[in-house]
């Protein structure tokens, strides 16, 4: 089954809308009677629109007897024009705005803090409807003029890798696909700035909630307008969930989380991989590229004295020797212990670089990750949702 077939299928099967007494409801209805998908709703109870596909709000529309080109309207004014209320969509007569009010809302998300980092790096802590709290990031590089956000699959973790900050609040919640997607709009809404690439790096694990990574990223490409090769999702190691990527065949680029190459080592620093043994992981991997025909980039924390040999370097370069892939060496960036103490330490710029030219021994290119923000908690392993009142 080709991607845009996937797609239309999808389509088929979204929700549908109606209006009873004033209130936005869903019509218990779909193509193939699989449960439906609950549109985001704000604390008031209201509909969000942002991150409702075109045929959603086609649908939404429908429901309140409007026709069907005030839907464009809408979906332009949220996608293409980032608006911020009702009121600024223009086009649309005082009383479908009133109306609008009335029984929807332009986004379910809040700001709860906003942090703005030296290097320009912008960390959101977003209040999500239910209270819970989920952290997306806009980077920004000068020897670039695109801008990358990083968004959150999930609230929390259950992967746990020993590094990482979000894995010491566990797992709340798999995020659906208009949370995913409304991070971005949010962005844009606040900076004023066009996101033109993305990670699914954040919060969470994507390959454990695939349904709705899959279907965000539909979103994203045909009506957020960021091209599927400017998307990256990372997975820990979810084989599982590579096949279902997989199997969509979505034009995105694949990340793999490896940090280390030796079954010792990656079991402790990465506990998921007792399920998903590195040669089982490898081999997905292949077949991914074999079907894909994308190129995957294998993810590699630098963990001084844990992950940083030369040894260590020369089995990453032999594992992945046969690999259609990148590797992105990522310098460990500080997360704490409860007692304040760095869980581990950065390895030393010639270690870094040494590393970099052994694994190089692979024949792929081999990059060190730029870090971004770190002096506000918003780089790679550092999301904790810190909030304060």
């Amino acid at each position: 089954m080709t991607y845009h077939e996937t797609v239309i299928i999808r389509a088929m099967n979204r929700s549908r809308f109606t209006v009873q007494q004033g209130q936005a409801v869903i019509l218990a209805e779909t193509a193939d009677d699989r449960p439906l998908k609950e549109p985001l709703r704000d604390r008031e109870g209201k509909i969000a629109l942002s991150g409702l596909s075109l045929s959603e709000l086609k649908q939404f529309m429908k429901s309140l007897g409007e026709p069907a080109f005030r839907a464009d309207q809408i979906h332009s004014w949220i996608y293409a024009k980032w608006v911020k209320s009702f009121d600024e969509m223009t086009n649309l007569s005082a009383d479908l705005r009133n109306k609008l009010n009335e029984v929807a809302c332009l986004s379910a998300l809040e700001i709860a803090t906003l942090k703005v980092s030296r290097d320009g790096t912008r960390k959101y802590l977003f209040r999500l409807p239910d209270g819970k709290l989920v952290e997306s990031v806009l980077m920004c590089f000068q020897d670039r003029d695109t801008l990358s956000a990083c968004v959150s699959s999930q609230v929390g973790c259950a992967v746990g890798c020993t590094f990482c900050a979000t894995g010491y609040l566990g797992f709340m919640r798999n995020l659906s696909a208009q949370e995913i997607v409304d991070q971005v709009l949010s962005i844009q809404r606040e900076s004023g700035k066009r996101v033109a690439n993305l990670v699914y790096m954040g919060q969470g694990e994507p390959l454990l909630n695939t349904e709705h990574v899959i279907d965000s990223i539909d979103t994203m490409i045909h009506s957020v307008g960021i091209g599927g090769r400017h998307i990256t999702v990372s997975t820990s190691g979810i084989i599982p969930g590579i096949e279902q990527l997989r199997d969509e065949n979505l034009p995105v680029t694949l990340a793999l989380s490896l940090h280390a190459p030796d079954k010792q080592t990656r079991e402790e620093v990465v506990p998921i991989t007792r399920k998903y043994p590195i040669p089982e992981l490898i081999k997905s991997l292949k077949q991914y590229v074999e079907k894909t025909k994308r190129r995957v980039t294998i993810e590699y924390v630098l963990l001084k004295d844990v992950t940083d040999s030369e040894e260590q370097a020369r089995q990453l370069a032999d594992l992945v020797r046969d690999l259609h892939c990148n590797i992105n060496l990522i310098p460990y960036n500080p997360t704490f212990a409860e007692d304040g103490a760095a869980l581990y330490d950065r390895p030393s710029r010639d270690a870094q670089v040494r590393f970099k030219r052994l694994a190089e021994g692979s024949g792929k290119t081999v990059t060190i990750r730029l870090e971004r923000g770190t002096d506000i908690e918003a780089a790679c392993g550092q999301l904790h949702n810190a909030y304060k009142e």
